[in-house]
């Protein structure tokens, strides 16, 4: 594979998961880490990618407010408009982080009257701007990768709380293997909020469908609601149907 090709797979790979591992790129490629680094740090000095210790980051990810840097910007656009649809007055709800989630609190009504519980300070931010919203700002330490709040004392909160629905970005999804991730502290978090909630939303564009990472959150019997932004009646949507609403 040529260099060009390898750093137009790692920019597909980061822009769909947001974070990648070098050790994870290595094998996915055959190459060897020293050559993954030396790709991250020439997209790094580009400017098209975050470089971090053990990998590398999306900038559309670490920088949400920054409209040209957010990737499927329509996509996620049209995953907030299906799941404005699933929000009803009186609902209390617990959400995640992510450029997705943003455009959920962008597009949510002035009229509507709920109760938001969230592990992100920028979506609590955005959901703030609402008049009708009360929004609680679960706390612990912040991820500097994730932008979320993680460790025991978030955990712990969560198990103090029960919502009627828990909404979540992907960073993959799979029939055989449910929800995963690849940050061991975030997993963490995603399972206590879906142990929190009556009922759980995944939001993921078309393209994270049928990916996987190394650590598992929960089967696809642990979902409610898959919200794509494809048409609920696409044939990559039939395998998730047999056991989850697709919307």
């Amino acid at each position: 594979m040529l260099k060009e090709e390898r750093q137009a797979f790692i920019i597909k790979q980061i822009n769909l998961h947001n974070k990648v591992l070098s050790s994870d790129l290595s094998l996915k490629l055959n190459v060897s880490e020293d050559t993954v680094r030396r790709d991250l740090n020439e997209l790094a000095e580009s400017g098209q990618i975050l470089k971090v210790h053990g990998g590398a980051l999306s900038k559309s990810f670490h920088y949400p407010f920054s409209q040209s840097e957010v990737y499927a910007k329509e996509s996620k656009k049209e995953i907030a408009r299906k799941v404005i649809n699933l929000l009803k007055d009186g609902m209390s709800i617990l959400v995640g982080g992510g450029t997705t989630m943003i455009e959920v609190a962008r597009m949510i009504p002035d009229t509507l009257r709920c109760t938001f519980f969230t592990v992100s300070p920028l979506v609590a931010l955005e959901l703030a701007e609402r008049p009708n919203i009360s929004v609680i700002l679960l706390g612990g330490q912040l991820s500097k990768n994730s932008h979320i709040m993680i460790g025991a004392q978030v955990v712990n909160q969560l198990t103090e709380i029960k919502v009627d629905l828990c909404i979540l970005g992907t960073n993959s999804l799979s029939v055989e293997d449910g929800l995963t991730d690849s940050d061991w502290e975030v997993v963490q978090v995603k399972k206590a909020m879906i142990r929190s909630a009556k009922k759980t939303a995944i939001m993921s564009i078309a393209e994270k469908l049928g990916s996987d990472q190394n650590m598992k959150v929960c089967d696809l019997n642990s979902i409610h609601y898959l919200v794509t932004d494809l048409n609920p009646e696409d044939a990559s949507l039939r395998e998730y149907a047999t056991v989850i609403e697709a919307v």
